[in-house]
């Protein structure tokens, strides 16, 4: 989800200055990216309403956009860095480096990279060889205080001792996140990134790296960078892509429409104004600017995030909210066949389940009770509502059922209305051993509306079964 609402962010700001947005596919890890993840990506971004500018399926002046294409590009510039003096190959080993590591620490040092092969003689390059080690690529850190104002945090500075030499190529000379980003945004032509904050102490080795590209004549510019704040999750912990709440398909799965998660996941570091937290997509473009972002970390509230799809459930249309649950009304999610499922009953009870719906996998439990044979007894709510004396509530009930208008849901509202007078109880009292007979729940759609399209014939033989059971 801190992915999504990061994606999001750089979409809005790109909109509003009506900019370009580039999707490049950081897919340079071949043992955890593969092509069931790309396209599971591609879908995500069409699902959630993303549109691009360049990158997959779109195409554009700086294809390829899938990293895993670009590793010739990659290999040529970590040449031109090595051959200009801006690289340098180092065969520490990690047990080396390791060591020295601790040793610092133990001095109260900084405990990054201590430049042990920056500067190594023909000699000591040999005996490395000789040894049969293979050398990293590492980028070479100039000796200065890097500051750049940071657009959701304002002016940062770094100092040399806290941002050392940084490997770009492993050993086995796969590029490595700090040199290919660099590199493709260099070259596509980037001029603003907004990302995470944990990307937050890379940026001041990455402007580094920028400008020895600037000086081969790889870049044009350095980009201006937007760090976001963490997404927190329970405990007040960063969310992470390992916690269950943060999956997208998750979301997805339950129903929660990409209208209504979007606007919940937009006000985890940002706002439309102090008095409104239900906007569209299209309000939230025209407004978004980077600068109103909060840096502080904001909270995942899964109670709020239902709330707000809640509302954007309501806003739909009806035509499209009963198209938007379909997946919810076959298999797997549905428990009754295709040939009990009824097209105009459904239509009719749409409406009112629209208004109750938190996410639109609940609206499989709202009307099973339509389209299955018999109603599926939730146990507790059988013994909740069955108290002493419902068998002779729900005989008197039926006899008003029986005799009333079954074309007016206020007509049989005032049947049982007057079933539960004749008993001394108050409709709401009434009403809860009709809905458990009816629909096996105490609680769900709106009753009358449902029993009259459920129908009286069906309303009446389950009035009957309770009964029975009831009294055996």
């Amino acid at each position: 989800m801190g992915l999504v609402r990061t994606a999001l962010f750089n979409w809005a700001f790109a909109r509003h200055h009506q900019g370009t947005l580039v999707f490049r596919i950081e897919d340079t890890d071949a043992a955890r990216d593969s092509e069931e993840s790309y396209n599971q990506l591609l879908d995500a971004m069409r699902w959630l309403g993303f549109d691009w500018d360049e990158g997959p399926e779109v195409g554009g002046p700086h294809a390829p956009y899938r990293q895993s294409q670009r590793m010739d590009i990659y290999a040529d510039v970590a040449r031109k860095l090595l051959d200009g003096g801006h690289a340098y190959h180092c065969y520490c080993s990690q047990e080396e480096l390791d060591a020295r590591r601790e040793a610092a620490r133990a001095a109260g040092k900084p405990s990054g990279y201590d430049g042990h092969c920056r500067d190594l003689s023909a000699a000591q390059v040999e005996e490395y060889q000789a040894q049969g080690r293979t050398p990293i690529v590492r980028f070479r850190m100039p000796d200065e205080t890097i500051t750049f104002t940071d657009l959701v945090r304002g002016e940062l500075t770094f100092t040399p001792e806290n941002v050392p030499d940084y490997g770009i190529v492993r050993a086995n000379g796969a590029p490595l996140y700090t040199l290919v980003n660099p590199v493709d945004d260099a070259l596509m032509e980037i001029t603003h990134v907004l990302r995470g904050e944990d990307l937050l102490s890379s940026t001041p080795r990455q402007i580094a790296l920028y400008k020895a590209l600037i000086e081969l004549g790889i870049a044009k510019q350095i980009p201006q960078f937007g760090h976001l704040p963490y997404v927190m999750g329970e405990g007040n912990k960063k969310l992470s892509k390992r916690d269950p709440q943060s999956s997208l398909n998750l979301y997805r799965e339950r129903g929660f429409l990409p209208e209504g998660l979007l606007n919940y996941l937009s006000l985890l570091g940002w706002s439309l104004s102090a008095d409104q937290d239900i906007f569209t997509i299209e309000e939230m473009v025209r407004a978004f600017e980077i600068a109103d972002v909060n840096p502080n970390p904001a909270r995942f509230d899964l109670k709020k995030c239902e709330a707000i799809n809640a509302d954007h459930i309501r806003m739909l249309d009806v035509k499209e909210f009963t198209e938007r649950c379909r997946p919810w009304l076959k298999a797997p999610f549905a428990p009754w066949t295709p040939e009990d499922f009824d097209e105009a009953k459904w239509q009719a009870i749409a409406p009112h389940a629209q208004t109750r719906l938190k996410v639109l996998s609940e609206i499989t439990d709202n009307v099973d009770f339509l389209f299955l044979p018999e109603p599926v007894f939730d146990e507790a709510s059988w013994t909740k509502a069955m108290k002493e004396g419902s068998d002779a509530l729900l005989r008197t009930a039926r006899e008003k059922l029986e005799a009333a208008d079954w074309t007016s849901a206020e007509s049989l509202k005032e049947a049982v209305l007057a079933a539960g007078e004749a008993h001394g109880l108050k409709l709401g009292k009434a009403q809860a051993p009709v809905r458990v007979a009816v629909t096996g729940r105490t609680v769900g759609l709106p009753l009358f509306e449902s029993l009259e399209i459920l129908g009286k014939e069906k309303t009446l033989a389950r009035v009957d079964a309770a009964l029975a059971r009831l009294t055996a």
